[in-house]
């Protein structure tokens, strides 16, 4: 059993109130909080070894270059990666799809060529593809999802052919919390000599990601979903994939040597780190992946289990209550949508009450397309969160839907 309230006392904003109520933060899918001990390693970096990395003799860019390959170490670890270098900072697990959709498409798709996406596909796994469309002439075929969410494997197994030459799939769906069979779409894909990337956003802070044991040849995701700062994600990727891609980036840091004439580039994984990297934020994130493994990814993931079919079946008992996503592996998230009330408007009034959820499309408007609606409501749970917060969250949504 966790001590959820010592754990609590490690994130000062949840002891806030707004207008007047105590906060009940249930907007973790977009931002999860922050720790103390990650604020005070950003605080530290600043205070005490604030340098530029990599190109300082001296003991300030010294000890910040040492924090920020310490920071690569420890998500090699967290990932179970075979190499260091084959971690690649990004600003995020946005910029990390972006970063595969032009290194690897302009280096290995032509026109007519074909990625795999899926109807649950977040925009940042959509629209890179279709700028690299305008490019290349490249054609996205897509897995359809059945009335639980759960993606179509028989056409998923139908849509390969000679000119599949990606998947691009996420791991948990950020709207419907579907954890798709990931080994059995890379075993697949493999099977057909596809590579296949994984968008890892939604499942890296809640279940433990083993990129050897999954064999996946990308995967990304972002630190400040995983209880670290914003502006830092990752892009994993397998050795043999990153030495022939180009860089995705030019200028500082990701070259060799640089003439007029000719520039030659970097060393793994630098040939896709042009410029200063966030080193602060970057020793922050091992700081919050230290934070999980203190906890335990597991007892996280057993809690937040925990919270998701205790809040369902409370929601479920609301009169005129639709949850979307009801597949048999989910994470911790609810979207739903209660009769025929603006999920905007029961948003606004949850605000009211002290309720932090998120409202709209979630980035997701093929999928809303799917389910046929505009946008619904969504709940989504981290390991501070608690049963009474569930309690009177289930209160305020019924509450709110009997004033309509």
């Amino acid at each position: 059993m966790l001590d959820i309230q010592k754990i609590r006392n490690d994130f000062p904003i949840l002891e806030q109130k707004v207008y007047g109520k105590p906060l009940v933060y249930f907007d973790n899918a977009a931002t999860s909080q922050t720790p103390e001990c990650v604020v005070n390693t950003i605080r530290d970096g600043y205070d005490r070894i604030n340098a530029n990395v990599h190109r300082g003799v001296h003991f300030l860019s010294q000890e910040a270059t040492e924090g920020h390959e310490n920071a690569r170490k420890r998500v090699q670890q967290y990932l179970h990666a075979a190499h260091d270098y084959e971690i690649i900072f990004t600003r995020g697990t946005t910029e990390s799809i972006n970063l595969v959709a032009s290194s690897f498409g302009d280096a290995f798709l032509k026109d007519g060529d074909e990625i795999i996406l899926s109807e649950m596909e977040h925009h940042a796994n959509i629209v890179p593809w279709q700028l690299l469309q305008n490019r290349k002439k490249i054609i996205l075929r897509v897995v359809p999802i059945d009335e639980n969410g759960e993606l179509k494997m028989d056409v998923f197994r139908s849509l390969f052919n000679e000119k599949t030459k990606l998947v691009s799939l996420s791991h948990i769906s950020n709207v419907l919390g579907t954890v798709n069979p990931i080994k059995e779409i890379i075993s697949i894909s493999h099977s057909h000599d596809v590579p296949v990337l994984l968008d890892g956003a939604q499942a890296a802070p809640h279940t433990r990601i083993d990129v050897q044991d999954l064999d996946v040849d990308f995967y990304v995701l972002s630190a400040h979903k995983m209880y670290g700062p914003t502006g830092i994600g990752v892009l994993y990727g397998k050795e043999k994939w990153l030495n022939v891609m180009p860089p995705y980036q030019g200028g500082g840091e990701m070259i060799s040597h640089v003439s007029f004439e000719k520039t030659t580039f970097n060393e793994l994984p630098y040939k896709f780190e042009a410029g200063t990297p966030d080193y602060i934020g970057t020793m922050a994130f091992a700081t919050a992946l230290d934070y999980i493994e203190s906890i335990g990814i597991e007892n996280i993931a057993a809690h937040e289990q925990d919270l998701l079919r205790y809040t369902t079946g409370q929601l479920m008992q609301i009169d005129g209550m639709r949850i979307f996503g009801t597949a048999h592996e989910k994470s911790a998230v609810i979207s739903f949508l209660v009769k025929d009330i603006h999920h905007y408007d029961m948003g606004m009034l949850l605000d009211k009450l002290g309720f932090a959820t998120r409202t709209g499309h979630h980035c997701a408007q093929p999928l809303m397309q799917a389910l046929g609606v505009e946008g619904v409501l969504r709940a989504s749970f981290a390991v501070y969160n608690t049963k009474e917060e569930a309690d009177a969250f289930v209160a305020a949504v019924d509450r709110v839907a009997k004033m309509f």
